[in-house]
């Protein structure tokens, strides 16, 4: 268990949001920050100081990504043709643990890189362990046979929180999924409003 997936519920906090839309999220409860000082009235917020919250809710959102891979990744949104944040909200998208986490085979972020990383995964019938593999329009994940009946697989397809997105095609049995196009920041089922042309600022100052 990473020391993220047991804070999870702080990032909320720190962020004064409920990120994953989640029943149990304590921002439900209260909107403040963790810690002693979470209440203290809030001072108006620097430009540099809402692109940092706006790449740190991005970066928070996807669980385990470092700051090193988050850097990364908006490096290569960067260099392709196109607009950078909608090219980074692609790239994030078209990692293969967002892809088993938007088609639902998991319930949360960090159960979806554990899920992969663990083995439980094929893509094109091919084993695949590794979190950030990036994800073919095309492409076909599927959750293997004897990891069907595992209780969070069954825990994940049973909740009604969230929806699979239509950049996902499901099988009749829920089991594997069609990654049908890369989607643009207006397609991702985000529960708060992610704004990448921030997080674009904050890497271009």
């Amino acid at each position: 268990m990473s020391k993220r997936h047991s804070a999870k519920y702080k990032i909320d906090r720190a962020m004064g949001e409920n990120l994953w839309g989640r029943a149990k999220s304590p921002v439900n409860k209260r909107s403040y920050g963790p810690g002693q000082h979470g209440q203290r009235r809030k001072s108006k917020v620097s430009d540099f100081g809402l692109q940092l919250k706006a790449k740190q809710k991005l970066k928070g959102y996807y669980g385990n990504i470092t700051e090193k891979q988050f850097a990364k990744t908006y490096d290569e949104a960067a260099r392709r043709k196109g607009n950078t944040s909608e090219n980074l909200i692609g790239l994030l998208e078209s990692r293969l643990d967002a892809v088993v986490y938007r088609a639902k085979f998991v319930p949360t972020v960090w159960a979806a890189r554990q899920f992969v990383s663990h083995g439980h995964v094929l893509v094109n019938g091919k084993k695949v362990d590794i979190a950030s593999y990036r994800v073919k329009p095309e492409d076909v994940v599927t959750v293997k046979e004897k990891s069907r009946n595992m209780a969070l697989v069954l825990e994940a397809q049973q909740s009604s929180e969230r929806d699979v997105p239509d950049y996902l095609e499901l099988s009749d049995r829920s089991f594997s999924v069609r990654y049908v196009r890369v989607p643009e920041l207006s397609d991702v089922p985000y529960a708060v409003k992610m704004e990448p042309n921030l997080v674009v600022e904050y890497y271009a100052s």
